[in-house]
């Protein structure tokens, strides 16, 4: 009998023989260890166990810590001393004039040393320098930055101005680094394969580019100085900070609460109009166009 009468058979298909074929076990992967994450977490618990023991708190006393903040909010904000409110926008005009020294001495240092530390800008020994650098700097608060330099310039608002922008320069250079190298990398070979130096690639191909992002990181360094020229105040570097610790020191409540309402309020303020600028800047005046059709 030929194939073909047997495919054509009734019955055939039920009638032929068919292997069938092998069956695997399936391999179950193996079950994943929780050794290390339960070594870890045994870890931390004592961590802040010890911690907490180090502190020296008295529990008995933290029910009692809810009425003396009510009552301190009392003092303050019941009935603010409005009398000392023209000194007060003095003061904060002083801190505002702090900021803006230090971010704009931040931002002039950070942004060439920042592409410098940039992947493809500097030699690999230079990035590594000034990355170690940008890293100590960030370690260190401002105002330990600020109570170092009261031994050099004394109490002065050039002491506060000069602290914010040494303490700016490391976050605002890694900022400048960090946005170079994720810039588009186009008009950088473009450049490059012109036979530009690296002085050239920076200004016609890196600059046009990162211009905008670094403009908005600049505006907003300003924003966290005027935030920050209030606590450098209280160690003596002037501004609306240092007639807050006078007043805290004198237990003057009621003008406290005056200040720290005016404190809130210009803080707010120059966030709003900062915040304005830098989605100007980000987005350009067609995105605005577009904003209001919508």
């Amino acid at each position: 009998m030929s194939r073909r009468e047997v495919m054509l058979r009734p019955g055939a298909v039920e009638q032929s023989t068919v292997t069938p074929l092998p069956q695997s076990t399936p391999t179950l992967p193996p079950t994943p260890s929780r050794v290390t994450a339960t070594l870890t977490a045994v870890a931390t618990g004592a961590v802040v166990l010890a911690a907490t023991a180090g502190l020296n708190i008295s529990w008995t006393e933290l029910g009692d810590v809810p009425g003396r903040v009510v009552e301190y909010l009392r003092l303050m904000f019941a009935a603010p001393n409005w009398e000392k409110l023209p000194r007060a926008l003095f003061e904060t005009w002083r801190s505002i004039s702090m900021a803006w020294l230090g971010a704009i001495g931040c931002v002039v240092v950070s942004i060439p040393l920042g592409m410098l530390a940039a992947s493809g800008m500097g030699p690999a020994w230079l990035r590594v320098v000034l990355r170690a650098i940008f890293a100590v700097v960030r370690a260190v608060p401002e105002v330990i930055i600020a109570l170092v330099l009261l031994t050099v310039t004394g109490l002065t608002p050039f002491t506060g101005a000069l602290a914010l922008g040494i303490a700016g320069i490391g976050t605002q250079a890694k900022w400048v680094y960090e946005a170079v190298e994720s810039a588009p990398t186009g008009a950088t070979e473009a450049v490059r394969a012109a036979g530009g130096s690296t002085a050239e690639i920076a200004r016609w191909a890196i600059w046009p580019t990162v211009a905008p992002v670094l403009m908005s990181l600049a505006l907003y360094r300003c924003e966290i100085n005027i935030r920050t020229s209030a606590v450098l105040g209280l160690v003596g570097a002037g501004g609306i900070g240092s007639m807050l610790s006078n007043y805290t020191n004198y237990r003057q409540w009621d003008t406290v609460g005056m200040l720290l309402i005016v404190v809130v309020v210009i803080t707010m303020v120059f966030d709003l109009i900062s915040g304005s600028i830098r989605r100007r800047i980000m987005e350009g005046a067609r995105g605005r166009d577009l904003d209001r059709t919508r």
